[in-house]
């Protein structure tokens, strides 16, 4: 519609003994840059404890809970009844934090996870059109929509 009006405008606009050439129609483009989704999968590896039921505690750790909890005891009330109490405490907590999960070592474990990323692409599309003609030797170009 736009182009009818365009050359109703030219042929209306030049005399009738003006002489009209080469007329071109050229449609023109730009560029536009657009943000494409895209899903990638990402992986890490990571360290993962390993975990062993704990079962008694040794006589040796046994020990040392008795011994510093006898010498906290006996430090604190400054009497042999406390420094006696603080030795079976020791040996009680010893033997109670053996009975736990305990980590006996790392393991290498692969994690992926899908992620949305996204890419810029160029894409040429459509701006507008323009007519250039000349009339009597003079050249016009008149821009217009499809």
């Amino acid at each position: 519609m736009k182009l009818i009006l365009a050359s109703a405008a030219l042929f209306a606009a030049t005399s009738v003994s003006a002489e009209v050439t080469k007329i071109k129609i050229y449609d023109h483009t730009k560029t536009v840059t657009q943000s494409v989704p895209v899903s990638e999968r990402r992986c890490q590896d990571i360290k993962v404890p390993i975990y062993q039921q704990g079962g008694q505690a040794s006589g040796g750790d046994v020990l040392l809970g008795a011994i510093l909890g006898g010498l906290l005891g006996g430090g604190v009330s400054g009497k042999d009844e406390g420094a006696a109490i603080g030795a079976l405490g020791g040996a009680i907590i010893a033997n109670e934090s053996a009975k736990g999960p305990k980590v006996t070592g790392y393991e290498i474990q692969r994690q992926c996870s899908d992620v949305v990323v996204y890419q810029n692409s160029n894409v040429e599309i459509y701006s507008h059109s323009t007519i250039r003609f000349f009339v009597d030797g003079k050249r016009y170009v008149v821009p217009f929509q499809k």
